[in-house]
């Protein structure tokens, strides 16, 4: 089942501002994301304005690039462990890690609970 996203604005046409929450996907897209300093910049700046981030799988290699994950108890796919222990982070193996306004989770299998507290940061933050 193929399906296409219209991408509106590029990540550097964009402020903080204008999103109720940062959410990052899983898959190899965050291997390719962290690579640009805009993005990680923009992550970064998403994170320490305190609104809702959220990420699953293999979204969190964008923040341990961003050097927000210190002392930060997240979860993610299992493969990226190191990599986020390495930056200071607290990693668990649990379907839904909520730590301050970082929300993640490790697989597809975890998208309802994942999915469902992302609906409820972004209510309360409003």
């Amino acid at each position: 089942s193929d399906f296409e996203i219209v991408v509106q604005k590029k990540v550097g046409e964009v402020s903080v501002d204008e999103f109720d929450a940062l959410v990052l996907p899983g898959g190899r897209a965050p291997a390719a994301l962290r690579e640009d300093p805009t993005v990680v910049e923009f992550a970064k700046n998403f994170f320490n304005s305190g609104k809702p981030v959220a990420a699953i799988c293999h979204g969190p290699q964008v923040l341990a690039r961003a050097g927000v994950l210190k002392d930060v108890t997240t979860t993610a796919v299992g493969s990226i462990r190191g990599e986020l222990e390495e930056v200071g982070a607290n990693y668990v193996d649990e379907a839904l890690v909520i730590d301050g306004n970082l929300i993640t989770s490790r697989v597809p299998g975890d998208l309802p609970v994942f999915s469902k507290a992302i609906e409820e940061a972004i209510k309360k933050a409003r």
